[in-house]
């Protein structure tokens, strides 16, 4: 994994200097090394900056931006499949230079073109300058493990890994989009395609975009379409042979990732997920599994003692870290750097810190993210399949009068329930489904933090509605169930633009490689076709992983709520947080941003400190916006 950044520009004025500004300034992606070539096109400069963080071929030979006739490359991330491509290249005559995965891309594009994405298992982010053809190429990975983000306006083309970079362009004009401001408050990030700065796009999952410098033209293409895999018959299988079909793609997946010259660990929580993932590997391996733990002293909130236990049934090498609080708050003011774009999931924190004990010992973790969209484990799915029904079953006039009850009844004045915390938003949720007892309705309401509504009466100015994957209609009338639209769906939103970037912003901040086993797109290939009892049974999650799981780990051992690092966002803003709350929500401050309406924001921070414990959520949301705010327009 690497950083990657680097400019199109078509008024050939964009110096060396500044394409190593951008790439400097994101130094803890690639700490091994760095590359810069300039290129002198008829119509255009152009230029590609690489940062290295050596994991496959450590020598020169694997040294970016690489050239191979007339192509030339910076490329982040890993095609863990790049040995076999690489015989099938050979076998048509090419002939290689190093170890490296990067040049077997440079190969395979030469060979296919776009048509090389195909061929790729893995996790990527590459541009791709075509001298001979006068283009630039520029691509992600399937499920959008790498990030990628581009700027084009008045000549200059921009693109990379962090958000950061661009910025250090001197034609990049920082010109925030409210409308993304707004979606970050209800959801706690800014759904891609779209960046809190106008003209700057994250490019989706699934596409590759192509500029011709003959004639300016920038062009999407998708490649790939999760509800490709959902538009489908299911899969005519029993059970027995699906568990074994299903552990022997698991089995290839989470191999795959394990190939690297460098040490690799496995973040291991004692949850399902990060379970899989670490018994198959420690079962297919002689040599001990590195896992790693993050523990706190609150027994409520910590699952370092199951994944503990889980370690020593499987014999894994375990690194077991408990952090104190102190520990945990030095984090928050360092959020806003690595984190470029407002970003409100404040599990960052102990992703940060279990990142930072696992570099210790390795130079890749294995995280478990996915299983949860692929096999259904989220425990909304269960909410809206066990309720759905039931409240959609409520006649109509009764549903409408309690919802208007409700207006008239704000939950400020609701007696004990008006402390407690997140009490308001889910009132309003509840008011919401009942005025629309749809169940799409009722899933939407569960994924958002805070209402349109909600949020819109925080800003000065009205702000619009922004067209994401929420909205897509893609899943076929033919093949829709209520389960595989919410996985549909949450596999290009939620574990896209929280968890995916949560994961590579903590692991990159300590120059860690971030890999994601379940995110092997065969593996979503395979489990969307399977019969939906199979993951969803009867109010068992992720039915299949769990039969899976218990052939290596006892029942009895793994038969157990599930508890999550939590982080006591209310405790710290009424105390430790509570100067950066003042600080941020000063008047003057708010006033001179003149983006949201004072009075309301004053309201928010006042009602919280007068005991109204369900503001605590919002306030964070609106702290980290500050924060970031602070950092990116007040100091740069």
């Amino acid at each position: 994994m690497c950083g990657i950044s680097g400019f199109v520009d078509f008024n050939k004025k964009t110096p060396r200097e500044t394409l190593e500004k951008m790439n400097r300034i994101m130094a803890h992606r690639g700490p091994d090394g760095e590359g810069y070539e300039i290129y002198n096109d008829d119509s255009a400069t152009v230029g590609l900056g690489h940062l290295r963080l050596s994991i496959i071929d450590l020598t020169e030979g694997g040294k970016q931006p690489m050239n191979y006739k007339h192509l030339h490359i910076t490329f982040n991330g890993e095609v863990y499949n790049y040995a076999e491509i690489k015989k099938t290249l050979e076998a048509k005559g090419h002939q290689f230079q190093s170890h490296s995965d990067t040049e077997v891309i440079l190969h395979a594009y030469a060979e296919w073109g776009s048509a090389a994405l195909q061929q790729f298992i893995g996790m990527f982010a590459f541009a791709i300058y075509d001298e001979a053809n006068h283009k630039i190429f520029a691509c992600r990975d399937r499920a959008g493990v790498k990030p990628l983000f581009y700027y084009y306006k008045d000549g200059v083309f921009l693109f990379s890994s962090e958000l950061k970079a661009i910025m250090q362009h001197p034609d990049f004009v920082k010109e925030i989009n409210t409308d993304a401001v707004a979606m970050y408050m209800q959801y706690g990030y800014i759904p891609t395609p779209h960046c809190i700065f106008k003209n700057i796009r994250k490019l989706d999952p699934g596409h590759f975009i192509e500029l011709s410098l003959q004639n300016k033209e920038l062009a999407s293409s998708q490649y790939w379409n999760v509800y490709d895999a959902y538009n489908t018959d299911p899969l005519k299988i029993d059970l027995p042979d699906a568990i074994t079909e299903t552990e022997k793609l698991l089995i290839s997946a989470f191999q795959y990732r394990m190939v690297s010259d460098v040490p690799v660990g496995v973040f291991l929580s004692g949850g399902y997920d990060s379970t899989c993932v670490t018994a198959l590997l420690q079962a297919n391996n002689t040599q001990k599994i590195k896992t790693f733990t993050i523990g706190v002293a609150d027994d409520g909130l910590n699952e370092a003692p199951f994944a503990k236990e889980t370690a020593k049934h499987l014999g894994t090498d375990h690194t077991e870290y408990y952090c104190t609080e102190k520990e945990a708050l030095e984090i928050v003011p360092m959020l806003p750097f690595f984190y470029d774009e407002p970003f409100a999931d404040s599990s960052a924190i102990p992703t940060t810190l279990v990142s930072r004990i696992a570099r210790e010992k390795v130079t890749v973790a294995l995280s478990a993210d996915g299983g949860d969209e692929i096999f259904a484990g989220y425990n909304r799915y269960d909410y809206v399949m066990k309720y759905g029904n039931k409240i959609k079953n409520i006649p109509g006039f009764m549903r409408k009068s309690a919802a208007v009850l409700m207006d008239a009844v704000p939950a400020d004045s609701i007696p004990f329930f008006k402390t407690k915390y997140l009490f308001h938003s889910r009132y309003e949720k509840v008011k919401s489904i009942l005025q629309n007892s749809d169940k799409k309705n009722i899933f939407l309401n569960l994924t958002e933090h805070f209402s349109f509504k909600d949020v819109s009466q925080l800003f000065q100015k009205p702000v619009g509605k922004l067209v994401t994957a929420f909205e897509s209609t893609e899943l076929k009338e033919e093949y829709y169930s209520l389960i595989n639209y919410m996985m549909a769906i949450d596999y290009q939103t939620y574990l896209l633009d929280d968890i995916l970037q949560k994961v590579d912003r903590a692991t990159m901040s300590v120059s860690l490689e971030g890999r994601e086993p379940f995110l092997d797109h065969r593996i979503i290939e395979w489990a969307a076709k399977l019969p939906m009892e199979y993951k969803y049974n009867n109010g068992s999650k992720k039915f299949i992983i769990k039969e899976i799981v218990h052939k290596y780990i006892p029942k009895e051992m793994m038969d157990r709520p599930k508890k999550g690092f939590g982080i006591p966002i209310s405790h710290w803003l009424e105390n430790e947080l509570k100067p950066f709350v003042n600080a941020y929500f000063d008047e003057s401050f708010v006033q001179k941003q003149g983006i949201f309406n004072n009075e309301e924001v004053q309201k928010m921070r006042t009602s919280f400190y007068m005991g109204k414990k369900e503001k605590a959520e919002k306030i964070w949301f609106f702290l980290m916006f500050q924060m970031w705010y602070d950092k990116w327009m007040n100091n740069n």
